[in-house]
Parts: C-alpha cells; sequence; structure tokens
C-alpha cells in the first residue's frame, strides 16, 4: 500500500457532533456508536476539509500506509447514499443526514415565486426571500458544496440581516451565504472552516457584512486571513451596519 496523507480521528476528544460528517464531501466519516468513524480509507482524499468543523480539535492528518484513495468507489458510495455529487437537492426531507439532523444537509433553495393563499394582507405584503443555499450557518455549511464554487460569496455577521431591513434584496440576492458571529463562535474553528471554504470553491469575490461593533471587527480580519492560507486572490468588499439599521 502506498504512503499518504489520511485523516486520523482521536476518539478520546471526539463527542460524536457530526460536524466533521457534514463537512467531508466524499462521505468518507460516519458516526457510529457515538464517535466519527472513517468509514473506508478508499474514500477519503487526505485533504482535511473536514477538519475545519470539529469544535474538540479531534481531527488531523497523519502520512502512513493506507489505501489510495478511489475516486470512483467515492462516486458510487455517494450514489448510493442518494446524492449526486456534493451538492444535493432538498426533494424528501425524511431522510436523516449522517450526524441525524435533516436539516443539515446541503441544499439548493428553491424560489417560490408565488406567495400563499390565505389572501390576508400581511400575504400580499410579503417580501420573497432571496436565499439559495441550506444551511448558511458556518459550523454547519460544507466547504465543497457547489454552490459555493466560483460564486460570489456573502460572509456575514449574525447581527447583520437582524439590524437591516433591507438585507435579502441589498445584500444576499444572486449570492450562497456564511452566516456566524465572531464574538460568540470559536474563532480558530471559524478560520479554518473559512479556509476551507475558500480553497474549495476558489470564490469570484467576497462580500463582508458586519456590524460597526468592535466584535465584529474580527469577521473581516479573518476572512482575509483565510484567503491568505488558502492561497486565492479573490476581492474582498466589506459593508459596515449600524445599530440603528443604517450603512455606515
Amino acid at each position: 500500500m502506498p504512503v499518504r496523507k489520511i485523516i486520523e480521528i482521536d476518539e478520546d476528544k471526539c463527542d460524536g457532533c457530526g460536524q466533521c460528517v457534514l463537512a467531508c464531501a466524499e462521505g468518507a466519516l460516519k458516526i457510529v456508536d457515538g464517535k466519527a468513524k472513517v468509514i473506508s480509507e478508499a474514500f477519503c482524499d487526505g485533504l482535511g476539509a473536514c477538519m475545519g468543523g470539529c469544535p474538540r480539535d479531534a481531527l488531523r492528518i497523519v502520512e502512513r500506509e493506507s489505501p489510495a484513495f478511489d475516486e470512483e468507489a467515492v462516486k458510487d458510495h455517494l450514489k448510493s447514499q442518494g446524492h449526486t455529487g456534493v451538492e444535493k437537492v432538498a426533494q424528501d426531507h425524511s431522510s436523516e443526514a449522517p450526524c441525524g439532523c435533516p436539516s443539515s444537509e446541503p441544499m439548493v433553495v428553491r424560489k417560490i415565486t408565488q406567495l400563499g393563499s390565505l389572501g390576508d394582507e400581511s400575504d400580499r405584503s410579503h417580501t420573497p426571500s432571496e436565499l439559495t443555499n441550506w444551511p448558511v450557518q458556518w459550523k454547519l455549511i460544507q466547504p465543497g458544496s457547489a454552490f459555493y464554487k466560483d460564486a460570489d460569496i456573502l460572509v456575514a455577521a449574525d447581527c447583520v440581516p437582524f439590524a437591516f431591513g433591507g438585507f435579502h434584496k441589498r445584500f444576499l440576492k444572486g449570492k450562497p451565504m456564511v452566516i456566524g458571529c465572531p464574538k460568540l463562535d470559536d474563532q480558530e474553528a471559524y478560520l479554518a472552516k473559512l479556509t476551507a471554504l475558500f480553497q474549495e470553491a476558489a470564490p469570484k469575490s467576497v462580500h463582508v457584512v458586519i456590524m460597526e461593533v468592535p466584535c465584529c471587527n474580527s469577521l473581516m480580519r479573518m476572512v482575509t486571513e483565510a484567503m491568505k492560507r488558502a492561497g486565492r486572490t479573490a476581492p474582498v468588499k466589506v459593508t459596515v451596519v449600524g445599530i440603528d439599521g443604517q450603512v455606515v
């Protein structure tokens, strides 16, 4: 067997949260008896996209003898699991995601242009959503999801959609997004996930929308650092929103 890079899991650290399972586009990982396991080393490409999603730092890349990465076997495996690729369009919500949460599966959100049929005033004044991808929370996104590839990606702080009433039309329209809080979230894990995202996606551009509060500035720094670590040179734009809902 060849000596190559392969993922290794520290079971003592692993708490079975399933974030690595969601981050592995090849389907090489699975939660078994409350711990993440490599179901087949031939499915693991050794690139480590799964590492950024681990809040316990339980994964690492090692070099050792291992079966060669088998891309065709991965395709067959994903097909057997109901995937046509790294992107999955939501059609059947009855199947559970590997972590046991069906709402965490990557999916394209199909636009619904026709409003509801209740006919009341609130129904007629409804503003359609511009959301095109799911999930959006940084802990749950999969960097290899097809909707991020070669796209104009929006990275927003959690509070922005609440402070800025026109968020969907002004910022979200036509962009896949990632959302998180640089104050409350694990910044190192966030940085690792963003780095993996930019490596995988090779985005055309990144638009960062943050609040005017000081803690939000770190989100811009993380995006810049992640772009540098990923070796990408896509333009990064930043917009700051005030607590009063105005663009600063």
